[in-house]
């Protein structure tokens, strides 16, 4: 020993999990402090950062210096030590520095296995083969003769494979797709293997033999009528060459293969026995002293062989022969199929009030059952499943009968009364969706999930019902309808259809949701329909219940307008208001009554009354108000019997795929199921899991009862004219009534007495208040507005909302069109009105809202219009909205990014509007343009809108931007204009 060296005497220790405990003595026999003694070791270790990163344990006062087991080998192998340090290595630490090169060169040259007895315990390790060491490494781990301490070196020698090899995820994930069998594996079947078979039939090693084993299943035939099993072994080099094989219960093989091979068969036939023995059933090893495999098969035995025992051999790394047919059989999924008979169906066509189908009508079938090319009837089913069999030959085809599937076909065929059969519903649904899982009842009633994954039910429809499921899926194809005779319209070629489509659905008892773009006219095409359930009527209808049109409060005036204009023979009565009638008085208004109107909120509070009825037709205009499911309103309208059931809306679904299931469970009750099943069978798979499959079944399953055409389909925007005006006639609300009462007395009894211009004056005056009490009550009582006016669920808002009858229609229609993506322009005269709606506006929409009136600066005029007219700013800066003053607004702008104009009041000289309308409608326009006239019945908004209609009482001339020739007009005249109309129930 040198006097210039330190002197270290370094010991060694393996735990079970192959980490080194290391300690160290220096030269003065005394331990070395766990610092002094990492630094030393490791000072060129760049893994440990030159042994800082390496523990100092405390064990019966010594420091040991923990080195993870993924470096024991590679640190030992090394050998890269300080030069200045005098090192011993004794016992374990000796042997560590002798074997870790030879352990070292074996990773290097992956020359290592995997470890079958470890893999046998589920879990995956690497270990050297013995041929693989060289000498003097043999004889070190022959010498050390202690299983514990070779266990742990293996340990320490697999850790440091995984983390130089397989350590990353790439690396990890080529390993699981080279050896699929490492992890797959089936461990239970691999009792009995040597090591080197494994390591052939999981692909680590190659098989140098001239022959594989197989086993084969052998199916019977004309000269052996049992399905047997038998050991071959195959010519590597010609598959077709194979030679069966007895084996004994003692290992021994006997059979006819070439000379050469005997040798290395018996040295294999042993594991052959020992692996078939642990991976097969006993009831397949039942074969006498001469071959294990010679006894024949029951139909159990062979069922359990083909989709267990052969799975769990593939699994193991064995080759398996199975009969040409299986994997076509096993993929062959059993479908249970209603076969329809050709008298059902056939009664529901014509479109006549009189032939009813209905949703729950009962539709008879005959049970079909089909495995792949094999049609069964009911009773040849039942004839194969009493047999007992699972694998039956018929008509020529084996036919696998899975006893799980065979559980569920009968379990599904016992739910559906084939006396009563099914019902029309049920038969939609499965032809819709291309398949149908009936709900199975839990104890009390409730429905279960049953799993019937692998069971698929069909249903095969006769001549009748294929042709309407065509029409109702193609939506084309419908009986031609004559347009009524006491029609007062022109009906475009879109709208027939329309009408012909409520007709074609009533014949079958299928409710209709008629979603076309707002301004194509759904309110025609209705009354279209209803005037032909009238005259299609036949004698034993001559005294039915009329249809019942439900509506939201702001659009009753326009539903009795549109009647009498388009349908005056339709006798339509009004049911509204405190004075609407009830009891006996109510069922004797009904024998001389065609359509019956009516609110949502009325028909809520009268839920009792109206559902007491069976109506002809249900109509919802505006259904959206029905959206959610759980609110009174809502459930009293689906409460209501009707023969047929239509919804109108522009928004069938507005925020949630729930609002859709109210409205079809209004159309069709039940259809799209509970809403709990509803929840989570579409809304919860599509809303949050965005699942194409359930989103197109569900679409399957709408589209046939929605007619949604859109004012940008070519055949549509062929009909339109370029310039489409229509008036939205709009009911008073109470309190707009009892203050427009009090206005006009107030202004008779002073007309009475006032003379010239004070006369003048006061009518102007009480014009203005009457004009603005159309518009929205505050307007007259000079009421300041509510500060906040913002929040999802304002009340404040909403109760502003609810006095204006104008205001609530104004706001539905913007909120359609926006849903579309259209812009608009709204004229209002007053500038009380137009901040009132730029502010209401701005918190229903979330949008930036825009308003021009006579005090707006020539600069900030000219921004609002660039603005609007702009098509690349931001969403949330992006206005849409245009509230315009008339006299400010109606000349000199273009404003062609609208196609939708309100007249939110009007301005009584037609030129004057049209001018306005015409700030969309002009040069640069690419869209058709709708222009919506508000009129509130009954005021003298009608009744001089009337006058210019007719041109009767008022020529041209006189109608003009000034109003006062209404100041010339005598007390009765005045009266006459002023006072309101109470037949309108207001």
């Amino acid at each position: 020993m040198s006097r210039h060296k330190d002197s270290v005497t370094v010991n060694a220790s393996l735990t079970a999990y192959g980490d080194a405990l290391l300690y160290g003595t220096l030269s003065s026999y005394s331990a070395a402090p766990g610092l002094l003694l990492k630094h030393r070791l490791f000072a060129w270790h760049e893994p440990s950062f030159y042994g800082t990163e390496l523990e100092v344990r405390q064990a019966q006062g010594v420091e040991l210096v923990v080195l993870p087991a993924e470096e024991v080998i590679p640190y030992f192998a090394a050998g890269s030590l300080l030069a200045h340090v005098d090192w011993t290595w004794e016992a374990e630490a000796d042997r560590l520095m002798k074997l870790a090169p030879a352990l070292g060169r074996i990773m290097e040259e992956r020359t290592y296995v995997p470890d079958l007895g470890v893999f046998r315990t589920g879990k995956l390790q690497w270990t050297w083969e013995d041929a693989a060491l060289d000498e003097e490494a043999a004889r070190l781990l022959a010498e050390g003769d202690d299983p514990s301490w070779t266990k742990a070196l293996q340990s320490a020698f697999s850790a440091a494979v995984f983390s130089r090899y397989y350590s990353t995820e790439e690396a990890a994930a080529d390993l699981r797709r080279e050896y699929p069998l490492l992890f797959t594996g089936d461990r239970g079947s691999l009792a009995g293997l040597e090591a080197e078979d494994w390591l052939v039939a999981i692909g680590w090693k190659a098989d140098n033999a001239p022959f594989r084993p197989l086993l084969q299943l052998l199916e019977p035939d004309e000269e052996e009528m049992n399905w047997r099993l038998r050991l071959i072994v195959q010519d590597k080099q010609d598959p077709a060459a194979i030679y069966p094989v007895r084996l004994s219960q003692r290992g021994h093989a006997a059979g006819d293969w070439p000379a050469d091979w005997d040798a290395r068969v018996q040295e294999r036939a042993e594991g052959w026995l020992s692996h078939l023995l642990a991976a097969l059933s006993p009831q397949l090893l039942a074969g006498g002293p001469s071959d294990v495999l010679g006894q024949p098969l029951t139909d159990q035995s062979a069922w359990r062989f083909l989709t267990e025992d052969s799975r769990r051999l593939l699994e193991a790394g064995w080759q398996v022969l199975l009969p040409a047919w299986w994997e076509a059989a096993r993929k062959r999924k059993p479908k249970l199929r209603a076969k329809v008979t050709e008298e059902a169906g056939a009664g529901g066509a014509g479109g006549k009030s009189g032939s009813l189908f209905g949703l729950n009508s009962l539709v008879d079938f005959n049970w079909r059952i089909a495995i792949g090319d094999t049609d069964l009837s009911e009773a040849e089913f039942h004839e194969l499943v009493a047999r007992g069999e699972r694998i039956v030959k018929f008509r020529g085809q084996w036919i696998t009968l899975d006893p799980q599937l065979l559980e569920h076909i009968r379990s599904a065929m016992a739910r559906v009364n084939r006396s009563k059969g099914l019902t029309f519903q049920e038969v939609l649904q499965m032809q819709l969706t291309g398949g149908w899982r009936r709900a199975a009842k839990g104890a009390e009633g409730e429905e279960t999930d049953d799993a019937e994954d692998k069971l698929q039910l069909e249903v095969e429809l006769n001549s009748h019902l294929t042709r309407l499921m065509t029409q109702l899926t193609s939506q084309s194809d419908w009986p031609p309808l004559p347009i009524p005779s006491g029609l007062q319209a022109n009906l475009r070629s879109y709208q027939q259809e329309g009408f012909a489509w409520l007709a074609f659905l009533r014949g079958f008892g299928l409710g209709a949701c008629l979603a076309d773009d707002m301004g194509l006219g759904k309110t025609v095409q209705l009354i279209t329909y209803l005037l032909h359930i009238k005259e299609s009527a036949g004698p034993d209808e001559a005294h039915h219940m009329p249809s019942l049109v439900i509506c939201p409060t702001s659009v009753l005036g326009n539903w009795q307008k549109e009647i009498s204009r388009f349908a005056p023979s339709l006798r339509a009565k009004l049911h509204y208001g405190s004075k609407r009638s009830s009891g006996k008085a109510f069922e004797a208004s009904l024998q001389d009554t065609d359509v019956l109107l009516t609110s949502f909120a009325t028909a809520a509070l009268d839920q009792e009354l109206l559902q007491s009825y069976t109506w002809t037709t249900i109509v919802l205009d505006e259904a959206q108000n029905i959206k959610n499911a759980g609110t009174r309103q809502s459930a009293a309208v689906r409460s209501f019997r009707a023969k047929h059931r239509v919804a109108m809306t522009g928004t069938p679904i507005e925020n949630r795929l729930s609002e859709l299931w109210s409205i079809y469970d209004f159309m069709n009750p039940g259809f799209l199921g509970s809403p709990k099943a509803f929840q989570e069978q579409y809304a919860q798979a599509i809303e949050k899991d965005r699942d194409e499959q359930r989103t197109a079944d569900l679409q399957k399953l709408v589209k046939p009862f929605m007619l949604r055409r859109k004012k940008k389909d070519p055949n549509i925007m062929l009909d339109l004219p370029d310039k489409n005006e229509m008036k939205t006639y709009i009911n008073l609300t109470p309190e707009q009534s009892a203050l427009y009462d009090q206005a006009v007395t107030d202004l008779l009894e002073r007309v009475r007495q006032l003379e010239g211009m004070e006369r003048k004056g006061a009518i102007l005056a009480a014009l203005t208040q009457l004009k603005q009490l159309c518009d929205h009550p505050v307007l007259m009582t000079k009421e300041e507005l509510p500060e906040q006016l913002g929040g999802a669920d304002s009340e404040a808002r909403e109760t502003l909302i609810g006095r204006s009858s104008k205001l609530e229609r104004l706001i539905a229609m913007v909120k359609e069109l926006r849903a579309e993506g259209e812009r608009c322009l709204i004229f209002t005269q007053y500038i009380g009105m137009g901040n009132m709606l730029q502010r209401v506006l701005h918190e229903e929409l979330g949008e930036p809202i825009l308003y021009l009136h006579g005090g707006t600066s020539k600069a900030a005029r000219d921004s609002m219009v660039e603005q609007f007219q702009s098509r690349t700013l931001p969403a949330d800066e992006q206005p849409n909205v245009f509230i315009l003053s008339i006299k400010a607004g109606g000349v000199g702008l273009n404003l062609t990014a609208a196609n939708h104009v309100f007249h939110f009041d009007r301005w009584w000289n037609p030129a004057v509007e049209n001018q306005a309308t015409d700030r969309a409608y002009r040069m640069g326009q690419t869209k058709d343009v709708q222009v919506h006239k508000f009129i509130a019945l009954g005021t003298l908004e009608e009744r001089i809108d009337e006058m210019i209609e007719s041109k009767q009482q008022l020529s041209d001339n006189v109608i003009t931007s000034s109003e006062g020739w209404i100041t010339e007009l005598s007390t009765d005249a005045l009266k006459d204009l002023f006072t309101l109309r109470r037949y309108w129930g207001g």
